[in-house]
């Protein structure tokens, strides 16, 4: 495994689209670029092909949850690629809804994250996953849930506040 660090620029958007089984029904060319995967590689796939072991698995479940219920969520993901590389990416991922305000699909548009929030959320995901590995993704959920409790705040308010 490689394990190098990728960037993309400030302007530059990374942009995907899932279907209801979180599968890969397109990719812009950044995403194409930077995931290290054809295109024809990544249509199809479910899109936890790019998920880099040191995520929390709390994080995609709270990121499940909110856009199976038809509400849009920010997160910051770190991403694996095909040779094992990694980029961080400030994620927001919204559900698509038909004219009966059905769920048809999730879109996903990442963005270059700030240096400021990587300082707080690498160490924040490391002792998440930390306590998943230890206890399971339920008391990492209850780790997670309290520390928001502490500061007072909401999930989408502590990530917006990075």
């Amino acid at each position: 495994m490689a394990n190098s660090e990728l960037t993309f620029g400030d302007k530059e958007f990374i942009v995907s689209k899932t279907d209801l089984n979180g599968k890969i029904t397109y990719g812009n060319a950044l995403f194409i670029q930077i995931s290290g995967y054809t295109e024809l590689e990544l249509i199809g796939q479910p899109h936890n092909i790019l998920r880099h072991p040191d995520m929390p698995a709390v994080v995609f479940k709270l990121l499940w949850s909110q856009v199976r219920a038809g509400k849009e969520i920010f997160a910051y993901v770190k991403n694996k690629t095909k040779v094992g590389d990694y980029y961080w990416v400030f994620a927001h991922v919204t559900p698509t809804l038909d004219s009966n305000y059905k769920i048809t699909n999730f879109h996903s548009v990442r963005r270059k994250p700030s240096q400021k929030a990587l300082n707080i959320i690498k160490p924040l995901y490391a002792s998440l996953l930390q306590k998943e590995k230890n206890s399971g993704v339920a008391a990492t959920e209850e780790m997670l849930n309290q520390l928001l409790k502490d500061k007072g705040v909401s999930y989408d308010e502590f990530i917006l506040s990075l």
